[in-house]
């Protein structure tokens, strides 16, 4: 395989939850950059995503789903690929969190951010997998973890152990869905320009601890996971299974 066509995903199909906007809409952007066709799955319609992947030339869909509600998978997944094809690649991108010391955190803002981080990533992965082995193919798992899937942080008790879980049970789905062509890989940002550290970057004084902390003194941008994405996507990543990568500027390294 030449240099030129190892990232190359022409005539794939990638699901990516929550690409409306920041870190899921940068992955559809790259994935579509390299030639795949995106499905963007969210509870809010998502235009510009849609502008930027049709403006590259590829397909888009939109699939409206909430994640943080109960679904048949299944038959989410058996709509998507009857009227736009068979998915390769899952991103699992969509993620809530909700703070609170944890004296004071509450059985609803548990349950909600493990519904969507963690029990909704796991049965639409199981559906996607199934489809993927029902036809034999080499399919690319991909979900995005966090620093604190590493670290404990504070106030966020249920996205700390939702990040936890999305660790395990990459490993846990690399070790099973292995033999049948399929690898489970996990990406971990750290520090980005989202509108989730807007407040953060806002603030003198975290701002300043934060960029002491990162190697590469720098908050990190969106297409900094591009590389990543398209690396664990690969057609020749075959070998590549039940890893978490960190793209956090040497952050976890201090």
């Amino acid at each position: 395989m030449s240099a030129g066509t190892l990232f190359d995903l022409s005539g794939r199909v990638a699901l990516v939850t929550g690409a409306r906007t920041g870190l899921g809409q940068g992955v559809a952007r790259a994935l579509a950059g390299a030639g795949a066709d995106i499905v963007g799955l969210g509870s809010s319609p998502m235009p510009e995503t849609a502008a930027i992947v049709t403006g590259l030339g590829r397909r888009f869909r939109q699939a409206l789903v909430d994640l943080g509600a109960r679904h048949d998978f299944a038959a989410v997944i058996t709509d998507i690929e009857t009227g736009f094809g068979p998915i390769d690649i899952l991103v699992n991108n969509a993620g809530i969190i909700r703070r609170a010391d944890v004296l004071d955190f509450s059985e609803e803002d548990w349950d909600a951010v493990m519904t969507v981080n963690l029990k909704s990533l796991f049965f639409l992965t199981q559906a996607v997998a199934r489809s993927m082995a029902a036809r034999g193919a080499a399919g690319r798992i991909i979900s995005i973890a966090s620093l604190l899937s590493f670290q404990g942080g504070i106030r966020v008790p249920s996205y700390t152990a939702a990040k936890h879980g999305v660790v395990g049970l990459t490993k846990l789905l690399a070790n099973e869905l292995a033999p049948k062509g399929i690898t489970v890989n996990a990406i971990a940002p750290g520090y980005m320009v989202t509108d989730n550290t807007a407040a953060l970057r806002a603030d003198p004084v975290r701002e300043r601890q934060i960029l002491e902390r990162i190697p590469a003194g720098r908050w990190g941008a969106i297409d900094d996971l591009a590389t990543a994405v398209l690396f664990l996507a690969a057609p020749a990543s075959g070998y590549v299974t039940g890893i978490t990568l960190p793209v956090d500027g040497g952050w976890l390294a201090r």
